[in-house]
């Protein structure tokens, strides 16, 4: 299907639920195209959650089911013709902790396009040192490509990670907190690689470091527990990162960022 929409993903009332629980509960956005879009908020107000639903992962978790619209390409990813894997593989996903393949360099990169049925090995080249350059990690590596991938720095690895994803060409990359085990130094390169690769992807980030949201985001969604008692996420406020940082409309938004809660 062609994408003639204006947004690269639309969160219709979205309600998230594990069991009986509603962990995120009616949020709609729209996460435009080739923008980060930053998720902000307390712990255990549903960022993740929200963010794990844009490719199906939470369908990894037996207790969780959904209800609502979260539309990619005008089509709702939860309808049952939907394929669960096609969806990773158009929206990837980098995680907290780097997460490396106990292989080579090479055979990281290489894992994805290999299932995706690419056996010549010339073309698995070319899609790894793209992939690797793309996630500003070709020059430190080019030379041992069958070192492990566990022997790489904690910011290589997620690097590594990155460029991983990268090699099934998705369309969307979701990051869940990606820094928060690396250093300042590694953080500070991947804030400027994200930037770099939003020219060609669109990228939803969670993060709870309210300066790296100002720094590499262009929206901000704010998150926290609703004041009813239910202890379901919902969503406070979407703009601007910019507007958001220095003149929401909500006051909880307000305290948030300027520290006074959460």
């Amino acid at each position: 299907m062609e994408n003639n929409n204006n947004y690269a993903l639309r969160v219709d009332n979205l309600n998230i639920y594990y069991g009986d629980f509603k962990a995120v509960r009616a949020v709609s956005l729209d996460i435009e195209h080739k923008e980060i879009t930053a998720l902000i908020g307390p712990s255990g107000c549903g960022k993740s959650t929200l963010l794990r639903s844009m490719n199906r992962m939470n369908d990894l978790i037996a207790t969780a089911h959904v209800d609502g619209g979260l539309l990619f390409r005008g089509k709702n990813l939860y309808d049952e013709d939907v394929d669960p894997v096609e969806v990773r593989r158009r929206i990837g996903m980098v995680f907290q902790k780097p997460n490396p393949f106990p292989k080579s360099i090479f055979d990281n990169i290489a894992y994805g396009p290999r299932l995706l049925g690419v056996k010549d090995r010339n073309q698995l080249a070319e899609i790894v040192e793209r992939s690797l350059k793309q996630a500003a990690l070709w020059d430190e590596v080019k030379a041992d490509l069958k070192k492990s991938g566990l022997a790489l720095s904690g910011g290589q690895q997620q690097r590594l990670c990155i460029a991983r994803t990268l090699a099934v060409e998705p369309e969307i990359i979701l990051m869940d907190e990606p820094c928060s085990a690396l250093d300042p130094i590694a953080t500070l390169r991947i804030e400027e690689l994200m930037r770099e690769l939003k020219e060609n992807y669109t990228i939803v980030i969670v993060t709870h470091n309210m300066q790296q949201a100002a720094r590499v985001s262009d929206r901000t969604a704010f998150m926290m527990v609703a004041e009813d008692g239910s202890r379901s996420g919902e969503l406070v406020e979407y703009d601007y990162t910019e507007k958001i940082f220095n003149n929401p409309n909500d006051r909880r938004t307000e305290e948030y960022i300027t520290g006074r809660f959460g």
